[in-house]
């Protein structure tokens, strides 16, 4: 998609887009919510710092790979990265209700689940190159849904779901499409 790629030669056009976006939904919330614009606040925060502390973990493994630690000792240090980082990507993702805690029962058994496969079936997982781009954009399209709701707007129950489903199933063909042409 030419989007992406324009995002991935100039990734902090991304973070700019993000921030004037993340104003205007800032202001309009005020307006109608003081505690929703609030919100909105401590959501961004809470990603850019994850997404610091993520770039600085990435570095430091790329340290300790390199270094003559014990192969025991590495591993153990990427396991407690890995859990901690899991926790910030997982949030939000596949949520197909505003109730909190059933958000946060489905990432906590979606989390284990993803871990398991990804774990046991690593080679077979890594051939669907577009998955994660598909999983991206479907979270986008959750974040767009839970905001529309916040303001409002009145979006029935089963179009989250349908939306996901379907965004991670296009990439997923078009993934098995590639593997198939080689």
């Amino acid at each position: 998609m030419r989007l992406e790629k324009f995002f991935y030669a100039n990734g902090f056009w991304f973070y700019a887009v993000v921030s004037i976006l993340l104003s205007i939904i800032v202001w309009f919330a005020l307006l109608k919510a003081p505690l929703m614009g609030f919100g909105a606040v401590v959501g961004s925060s809470a990603f850019f710092i994850t997404h610091g502390f993520k770039n600085s973990a990435e570095q430091k493994e790329k340290e300790l790979l390199s270094s003559s630690a014990s192969d025991i000792s590495k591993l153990l240090y990427l396991e407690v990265i890995d859990t901690t980082f899991s926790i910030d990507g997982v949030l939000g993702a596949f949520a197909f209700t505003l109730s909190l805690p059933l958000i946060l029962i489905g990432n906590g058994l979606g989390a284990l689940v993803v871990r398991q496969l990804t774990v046991s079936s690593i080679e077979r997982i890594k051939k669907y190159v577009y998955l994660k781009n598909g999983a991206m954009y479907s979270v986008l399209f959750l974040g767009v849904f839970m905001i529309l709701k916040s303001f409002g707007f009145c979006i029935p129950e089963w179009v989250s779901p349908v939306v996901t489903l379907s965004v991670v199933g296009i990439f997923f063909m078009k993934s098995v499409r590639k593997i198939r042409r080689g």
